[in-house]
Formats: C-alpha cells, sequence, structure tokens
C-alpha cells in the first residue's frame, strides 16, 4: 500500500508507536504521510526521535510515552521541548528498560512484567500512577511492575520487506521494531526496498513477521533524516537545519505536499547550501 493508504488506517485518539531509536531508523515517510493527514490527539509511544518532534511541534499529541526525545547529536529534540515547555501534552517518562518490559508485556499480552529499574529514581515520584508488588517466593524483593505499552498500531521502518509483511534490517541494531509490531493491534511496516525473497540475508536479520504486519509501504530513503544504516547515515546538515529552524517556515517549505515534493525541497535545499 502507500503512505497515505496506511495511514488511512489511523484515526484520531489512537495510540500510536513508532518504531526506530532517537535519529535512527525511524519511519519519518510514514511521520510525514501522518503530518499530511487529520488525525489527532494522539497518545504516541516511542524512543523518540524527530518523529515526536515533528508530531509535537504540529499539535498532534495529546500525550507522549517515551524514555526519552533526541537526535542524536542535538541532545534534546528542540520542537519536541518547545512543544513540553508551553504545556502542549501530557508526559509519561519512564527509563529505557521499563519501555522495553512495557512492549514485551504488551508483545505477550500480559498486562505488566516486573523490572528492577526505576527503584530508587525519581520515575516514581513523577508518575504516581506507577505501582511496585513484590515477589511471591521467599526473596520478597519489591519491583516497578511495568504496565503494558499496548498500541492500536505501530509504525516502523526496515530496510527490505516482502508483500507478505516479512521484513528485515541490515544495519547493527534490530532495535526494538519487531515488539511494537507485536505489541499492537495493528502495523505498518515502511522499506528502503520491496523484494520477492531474502536471497542472502541471515535468518537472524528477518526481525517483523507477516503475522504481526497489517501492511507494507515501499519508502525509498523513508527513514530521511534520520540514518538508515547501513544504506544512509543521519543527514547531520538537514537535522541541524531542521533543529535551528522555526516550525512554521520548516513546515511551510518542506512538508507541504508529498513524499516526493519533500524529497524535490531537500534536494533544493541542498543545491542552495552546496
Amino acid at each position: 500500500m502507500s503512505a497515505d493508504e496506511a495511514i488511512g488506517g489511523l484515526r484520531s485518539g489512537m495510540t500510536v508507536g513508532i518504531g526506530g531509536w532517537g535519529a535512527r531508523r525511524k519511519p519519518m515517510a510514514l511521520v510525514r504521510a501522518l503530518l499530511r493527514s487529520e488525525v489527532t490527539d494522539l497518545t504516541v509511544v516511542s524512543y523518540g526521535g524527530p518523529d515526536i518532534g515533528l508530531l509535537a511541534a504540529a499539535g498532534r499529541i495529546r500525550k507522549l510515552v517515551t524514555a526519552f526525545v533526541t537526535l542524536d547529536s542535538v541532545p534534546l529534540e528542540p520542537h519536541y521541548r518547545a512543544a513540553r515547555e508551553r504545556g502542549a501534552f501530557a508526559l509519561s517518562e519512564i527509563d529505557e528498560a521499563m519501555f522495553l518490559w512495557g512492549l514485551t508485556a504488551a508483545a505477550n499480552r500480559l498486562p505488566f512484567l516486573p523490572v528492577r529499574a526505576g527503584l530508587g529514581s525519581d520515575v516514581m515520584r513523577v508518575d504516581p500512577e506507577l505501582r511496585t508488588v513484590r515477589s511471591p517466593y521467599g526473596d520478597g524483593e519489591e519491583f516497578v511492575a511495568m504496565p503494558a505499552l499496548r498500541m492500536d498500531a505501530a509504525l516502523v521502518h526496515l530496510d527490505r520487506a516482502d508483500r507478505r509483511g516479512n521484513a528485515c534490517y541490515l544495519g547493527p541494531d534490530p532495535y526494538f521494531d519487531d515488539l511494537f509490531c507485536e505489541a499492537a493491534d495493528t502495523a505498518y511496516v515502511s522499506c528502503e526496498r520491496l523484494v520477492d525473497g531474502f536471497g542472502d540475508v541471515p535468518a537472524q536479520r528477518l526481525l517483523v513477521s507477516r503475522h504481526a504486519v497489517t501492511g507494507v509501504v515501499e519508502a525509498p530513503n523513508g527513514a530521511h533524516f534520520t540514518s538508515c544504516a547501513p544504506g544512509y547515515g543521519r543527514d547531520e546538515a538537514f537535522l541541524r537545519m531542521y533543529a535551528s529552524t522555526p516550525w512554521e517556515e520548516f513546515a511551510g517549505r518542506f512538508l507541504g505536499g508529498d513524499e516526493q515534493a519533500y524529497r524535490s525541497a531537500v534536494e533544493a535545499w541542498r543545491e542552495e547550501t552546496r
């Protein structure tokens, strides 16, 4: 399906998970399609990067569940920061390991999983809805009861996918895209290239299975301006321009049309800055 067809499966008020990590292998073509839609009032679950900055600046987020929001080379995503400082949405900020166990619980259809992460930190203080649980065995140890991060839909980006929904990564890290897909009721996978078979790709890199995928979108360069190793790295110059440009100016120039219009605008900007 197309990116717009995939986003057509979303509705305002949903809980949507976005895969990748910081400024690495984010499904940016799908995020841009989401911005072209009327979908809003979202609860977003993400190891956040520019996906969150874009959606926050556009006023699409009602609540964010995250462990961080970063551009990697720019430690704190500036458009996210600006939206958060003006109180644009609610925030549930949890430890990275708590986030992982929340995804794992949801993928396994469990209400929660016990985790040590978060104990002794301010996480429990700033989120009074979190609870602890005590081991029923002789040790009696106390854990954080991390609730499942169930989602209505997940958006992820992989290197290769087939039409059935199987997908693989070729870079150094799977991140947690498989858990996002399994933790959601529906999942949409964008990919750099649609293939009929995975050839010599090692079985360990076949990350996402068709049983957890609702639709596949072929989106070359679909992670831009985040990285999709080994195909391409972060577009560092574009990233820094994005981070220092007022939202209205950036959106007006780069987000006013479809994905092809975005690519043309990026290329025009490159020509200007050579």
